[in-house]
């Protein structure tokens, strides 16, 4: 069974933001990543078709899966290598669910993670910003 990571996304304000931004890293470096400065101790169960849920303005709206982990160089010498989670391109929408912020990342068990978009009936035509709210009260 696969484990996911779930992370803020700092810096974009939309799902179209973050689309914007990694086609541009796309286009400069051939691939989509993430780097952290934390190795996951748990890196066979995420490759094991995992995910990492992204968490734009409060809500966990989009996922990439994650096919890879490699080193990346840290700015000071004296630091071990960081980490580069290795994406897919395709984001996934998911049903929009609050989150809490926090520092990091952190693992999401499969349980525990939003359905992609549209796998419940009638999700479909309910805004994204509506549906959260609807989430956080626990009517929906």
């Amino acid at each position: 069974m696969p484990l996911h990571i779930r992370k803020l996304c700092v810096g974009a304000v939309s799902v179209e933001d973050l689309k914007e931004w990694q086609d541009e890293r796309l286009a400069q470096r051939g691939s989509i990543g993430h780097v952290t400065r934390m190795w996951p101790k748990r890196q066979d169960e995420v490759l094991d078709g995992g995910s990492l849920y992204w968490i734009i303005k409060g809500v966990m709206r989009v996922r990439q899966r994650i096919v890879g982990f490699e080193e990346w160089p840290s700015d000071d010498p004296e630091e071990k290598p960081k980490c580069r989670l290795v994406l897919e391109p395709e984001l996934v929408l998911t049903e929009p669910w609050p989150h809490r912020p926090f520092q990091g990342w952190r693992y999401l068990k499969p349980e525990e993670a939003p359905p992609d978009l549209g796998e419940r009936d009638g999700n479909g035509d309910m805004p994204p910003a509506l549906a959260a709210e609807l989430r956080a009260i626990g009517a929906w």
